[in-house]
């Protein structure tokens, strides 16, 4: 078989074992990796700090624009307050009302984004107390307008607090801008630093990537003719061996169909076999005049029927391993009406099968068992000349991948008792159905007998 094989197995191994290929090949594919892993790294944590700088932008951005819209009210809020001190008329509140809301919202989104921020966060302090003092300024000097104490209101104004306090904002606005603007610089020379860092690795990588390749080409028009050696030594062989398994398989496809033939013919001396016991049993049945000797040789032959009824349609079927129970029960109650009930006045054997496939074991359970039945219904279902009729059903169970076999008459039934007849019946209809791994079950509730049995498929 490795005859084809052995040739080509000395240079196959001298082709493995030859070191400059398998350390060539290795080395450049552990630099490569080595390459694209650095690139890769350094291009992740450039993704990384461009993300983050992003990041620190917008909230830079967020951070200065919070702080001139706080800014922006409060000033909004002094030019409301005191248009309303020169002319007295409430249209003037309008910038004042809406700054009174607008402010907390943004002292409270501007104290949100600077917390934990150490070098922020002593100048927001300052522009969140110097702007809650000055809405608290605002306040009175509108309310004593309001109540007609006008003068009040303007000497508070002439005071001074007020534009002490606004000038401490715009002090304070200011140093964060020019914070976050030093920040700014400061992350963008880092973030062209990192480009150009990145812009050099990937270079660099190039470069090396194109001289690996420079190597593996060289290596590879260097290998080739060994390889191309290798690959006619692999063509010879799989030619030998592809002949090789088309010679075995036909071997195998002859050994099965023969086998096959095989077991057709022991089916059918198997079938004729059992056929020549039923006629010896013919022929002993006339010189019989016991009636229970001939009962007993009756019921012998039906049951060697059954069995030869098997193995006759697995000789003339073209799978041997299983059996159609449709068409095996058929021709087995047609043989059963001839011997059992052949005359007017019989019971009538009726079938009604599903098209169900059994194994051959399965199939001669099955058939003794609805020979035994059917037996004992044209036994003891109905009188002497009575007609009636006897019904075979196989039908798929509800259940998924079981079978049911039902046989039943319209006779008197079981009266409250079991089964009637000699015992032996019995036993094999138990073993039959023990081989089924089930059994048979009485159904009490029908008016004749129903007997049934449900098996596996």
């Amino acid at each position: 078989m490795f005859s084809a094989f052995r040739p080509s197995l000395p240079a196959l191994l001298q082709f493995a074992r030859t070191p400059s290929i398998g350390r060539t090949i290795v080395s450049l594919l552990a630099g490569a990796i080595a390459l694209l892993l650095t690139v890769n790294i350094a291009t992740f944590v450039m993704i990384q700090r461009t993300a983050a700088f992003n990041d620190q932008v917008e909230r830079s951005q967020q951070v200065r624009r919070a702080a001139h819209d706080l800014l922006l009210s409060l000033v909004d809020a002094e030019t409301g307050q005191r248009g309303f001190l020169l002319s007295g008329r409430p249209e003037f509140l309008d910038p004042y009302i809406r700054a009174e809301v607008v402010a907390p919202e943004e002292m409270r989104e501007l104290e949100h984004l600077t917390a934990g921020d150490t070098e922020l966060g002593p100048h927001v302090a300052i522009i969140l107390e110097a702007a809650r003092e000055r809405l608290v300024e605002q306040e009175r000097t509108v309310t004593l307008a309001r109540t007609g104490r006008v003068g009040q209101a303007v000497q508070m104004v002439r005071a001074g607090e007020g534009q002490s306090l606004m000038d401490a904002i715009r002090t304070e606005v200011a140093a964060i801008d020019e914070i976050e603007n030093e920040r700014l610089t400061s992350r963008t020379r880092q973030s062209e630093r990192g480009s150009r860092l990145t812009l050099g690795a990937n270079a660099l990588g190039g470069l090396l990537v194109v001289i690996l390749a420079a190597i593996t080409v060289w290596l590879v028009r260097r290998y080739v003719g060994e390889i191309q050696a290798a690959r006619e030594s692999l063509d010879r062989m799989n030619a030998g061996l592809e002949g090789q398994v088309r010679d075995r398989t036909a071997q195998l496809t002859r050994a099965r169909d023969r086998a096959e033939a095989m077991l057709r013919e022991v089916n059918h001396r198997v079938g004729n076999s059992l056929q020549l016991v039923s006629s010896f049993m013919s022929l002993q049945l006339r010189d019989l005049a016991d009636e229970g000797a001939r009962e007993a040789l009756r019921q012998a032959q039906a049951r060697i029927e059954a069995v030869a009824h098997v193995h006759r349609r697995l000789y003339t079927s073209d799978d041997v391993t299983s059996v159609a129970m449709d068409e095996y029960l058929e021709g087995l109650v047609a043989e059963l009406g001839k011997s059992l009930a052949p005359g007017a006045g019989s019971p009538t054997l009726t079938l009604k099968a599903a098209p169900l496939n059994v194994s051959t074991d399965q199939a001669v359970s099955i058939g003794v068992i609805v020979t035994e039945l059917v037996t004992n219904a044209v036994k003891y279902a109905y009188g002497a000349g009575q007609a009636g009729e006897i019904r075979v059903i196989l039908e798929p169970d509800a259940r998924r991948g079981r079978a049911l076999l039902t046989v039943e008459d319209d006779g008197p039934g079981l009266g409250g008792g079991q089964p009637r007849g000699t015992g032996l019946g019995g036993k094999i209809i138990s073993a039959m159905a023990s081989g089924l791994r089930s059994a048979v079950e009485y159904d009490a509730s029908h008016a004749g007998v129903r007997a049934r049995l449900a098996f596996d498929l």
